[in-house]
């Protein structure tokens, strides 16, 4: 099992404790995805490119960042999971796509 099958398992024992199951169907996931995402791009939403650079960022707003990016990751590992998508798989399916396009 690689660390992204391990993640989704840890995700899916989290909702199942808490039966959210009725909930995580494809478009609720797909909308919290992109709902978090939004999140994330309000952290960086004033910066200037420099500003938004790690170097750059106060802890603080550091630990904000990876929070939301956080919860991006637990949403779609959710999704994919829900979806029987291989996430490993379908990164390098696509990069292979982009290498004959870019």
């Amino acid at each position: 099992m690689n660390e992204i099958q391990n993640l989704a398992a840890e995700i899916k024992k989290f909702a199942d404790a808490r039966d959210w199951e009725l909930f995580h169907t494809p478009k609720n996931l797909s909308m919290a995805v992109a709902g978090e995402a939004g999140e994330l791009v309000a952290e960086f939403q004033w910066l200037t490119a420099e500003q938004s650079m790690r170097s750059n960022m106060s802890k603080e707003k550091l630990m904000d960042v990876e929070l939301e990016i956080a919860d991006v990751a637990i949403y779609l590992i959710r999704l994919a999971d829900v979806l029987g998508v291989d996430i490993s798989e379908v990164v390098r399916k696509k990069l292979a796509i982009n290498e004959s396009r870019f």
